[in-house]
């Protein structure tokens, strides 16, 4: 409660104005002309713990303002129920930025695309089957009307006009990259952001340096400003909001430092001197530049997106992004280099650069399977047990929105020769563990033509677990419904009467199974690995330190991770590039065993060992060698 009052005493001498200077072509704060230099900055990528610590980070490297999304989903993972408390707290982490010095450039939404998660809209949206998302859809308008007033006002004193130090407010997110070129839904953002936030605020939107990005996502009222990284010529792209905003400052609202990786790509890095020199380029024409990211951060949980181009391609868990600060907070060399350019246009804060926080490789951990597979610890981990329906439904029609379902039905006669399980229309979405009588099968996956084999009795137990791997952010394929979204074919049967599972592996786990079962009814350690969806666990045991630490998974396939009750998110190491998993020093204890629990989903290595280091390897062939 205290916390709270400082948000009261927000700066609100003299008249504070923020404007554009359409003569000058610049913008103007308090009158004056100004130049924005600054970094984006996800706050739920990052644990609250930390979010002063990269602030302070970035004020030093020279920056005068950071950029912020926000996610809807992350505030209002069910519909109606609002969260901004702990890792969720956005008028805390204003409040920071803005003793720290740092002014912000806010991205609302109410679709942010970020490799995020659906692009930040909520699942529950699609409840509705036919939505049209990101148009003039009542359904979705309403929604959407209802989520901003509840976010606007509480954005609207934290603007810098009234005090805070919000400068500008993004309508939507790179609108004109999307099919639906709906101008009647962007009329109604511009309305409801106007009615909550006032007619002063300068809105703002982004688009990809295209002309038809910048003529489906511009709108009179709006300034267009548009986005491209190093291998861009500058001059033609400024040329082309200049054909959107004839006056006005340049301003590049995604200048990307690094990119994104997908699990099978190559880590994606952007060399230190290409980021400097475009920088200066930018920055000498007078432009306003926001890097993209200054910090990616992470994945944590299940807050991934997907890309689906040709195919349905999910996003790793480290959102690094070769930035400035790496996924863990830590000062590179690209940071200093750009330092170095920032220094030549204003003056920057005296003193050191905050050093990297301290790593520790607290060594190798033997784990021990949990006893049963996933099918036999059902009463715990979906404790609301199964829905019966003749055909597979979505995560969306079982209100499960991320994580794992499991669904179950019988062989429908003896199968004596293997028999091929299909999803003929490309159903499953988007991994499908199979098991027969708890013994593992093998799997089915979206866009992959993998044909399997079953052989068993009539009556045999089929149990299929089915990963969402995160819903597709960006392009025309966002409305991304999980689960069996098909069905199944076994032979010539069309498989029915399904008992479906919603697994609430978090819930169990955050109430401190399975670490609470009482362990002296075990003989002896169970170190015999098990292939299929298996849980293991383990404890860390308590060394006084509670410092940052990478865990490295040799030779376990694919799964997720939890550490005191944390998802630390997804690992698949053989797909790479990415390695280690970032754990953040806050969740450890200094004084109790550590409780570390695995679900593998498809095969453990023999030794059953995890190790934590104290750097992380991102890049697969780094990690081979």
């Amino acid at each position: 409660p205290s916390t709270h009052l400082t948000y009261l005493a927000l700066n609100v001498t003299g008249t504070r104005s923020f404007s554009i200077d359409y003569k000058n072509h610049c913008f103007l704060k308090d009158g004056k002309p100004f130049q924005y230099i600054s970094g984006s900055i996800h706050y739920s990528r990052i644990p609250q713990y930390y979010w002063k610590d990269r602030l302070v980070k970035m004020y030093m490297t020279g920056l005068n303002a950071v950029q912020v999304y926000v996610p809807w989903n992350f505030h209002e993972p069910v519909q109606g129920v609002h969260n901004f408390t702990g890792d969720r707290d956005l008028v805390h982490f204003l409040n920071l930025a803005n003793q720290t010095g740092l002014l912000v450039i806010l991205r609302p939404g109410p679709y942010i695309c970020a490799e995020w998660e659906m692009g930040g809209l909520p699942a529950w949206l699609l409840q509705k089957p036919n939505i049209i998302l990101r148009s003039a859809d009542a359904d979705y308008l309403e929604a959407v009307s209802s989520w901003l007033a509840v976010l606007l006002p509480k954005i609207k004193p934290w603007l810098y006009i009234n005090g805070g130090n919000i400068i500008t407010v993004q309508v939507e997110n790179e609108y004109g990259s999307y099919f639906a070129c709906d101008y009647n839904y962007m009329r109604h953002l511009r309305t409801l952001f106007r009615f909550f936030l006032g007619e002063e605020v300068v809105l703002f939107t982004t688009d990809g340096n295209t002309d038809k990005e910048m003529t489906c996502g511009s709108l009179d009222g709006l300034y267009a400003t548009v986005d491209f990284g190093t291998d861009t010529n500058i001059t033609v792209a400024f040329k082309r909001q200049r054909r959107f905003e004839p006056q006005g400052p340049l301003v590049n609202s995604e200048f990307y430092t690094g990119w994104l990786d997908h699990w099978g790509d190559q880590h994606a890095m952007v060399g230190a001197q290409k980021v400097s020199r475009v920088l200066e380029e930018m920055l000498t024409m007078g432009a306003s530049v926001n890097m993209y990211m200054f910090e990616g951060g992470t994945n944590f949980g299940y807050w991934n997106g997907a890309d689906h181009d040709s195919r349905f391609r999910s996003v790793v868990t480290s959102y690094d992004y070769d930035a400035p600060l790496t996924e863990a907070g830590d000062p590179t060399e690209k940071l200093l280099a750009i330092r170095d350019v920032i220094k030549q246009f204003r003056d920057i804060p005296a003193g050191p650069m905050p050093p990297a926080t301290p790593k520790f490789a607290y060594g190798f951990v033997t784990l021990e399977k949990v006893i049963g597979n996933i099918s036999s610890l059902l009463d715990t981990i979906s404790p609301l047990g199964p829905v019966q329906s003749k055909y597979p439904l979505t995560f969306e029609e079982m209100k499960q929105y991320y994580g794992y379902m499991l669904y179950r039905t019988t062989l429908p006669h003896d199968l004596t020769e293997p028999t091929p399980l299909i999803s003929p229309l490309n159903g499953v979405h988007d991994r499908a563990y199979v098991s027969v009588n708890g013994v593992f099968q093998g799997l089915l996956q979206r866009d992959t033509a993998l044909v399997m084999n079953v052989t068993g009795k009539q009556g045999d137990m089929l149990d299929i677990l089915v990963e969402n791997m995160g819903r597709v952010n960006f392009g025309s394929k966002i409305n991304d419904y999980k689960g069996l979204v098909s069905n199944l074919i076994l032979g010539k049967d069309v498989l029915t009467d399904w008992k479906i599972y919603p697994l609430d592996i978090d819930g169990a786990i955050s109430r401190g199974w399975p670490h609470s079962n009482s362990r002296t009814s075990f003989t002896s350690p169970r170190r015999e690995p098990s292939a299929g969806p298996t849980l293991y666990t383990g404890t860390l045991q308590p060394n006084g330190l509670a410092w940052d630490t990478f865990l490295k998974l040799i030779e376990w396939t694919k799964g997720q991770v939890w550490i005191n009750g944390v998802n630390l998110g997804r690992y698949w190491p053989g797909r790479g590039p990415q390695q280690t998993l970032y754990v953040p020093g806050p969740l450890l204890s200094t004084s109790l065993p550590n409780n570390i629990t695995l679900l593998e989903l498809e095969g453990a290595p023999a030794h059953l060992r995890i190790v934590f280091m104290d750097r992380p390897q991102l890049n697969a062939t780094a990690g081979k060698s």
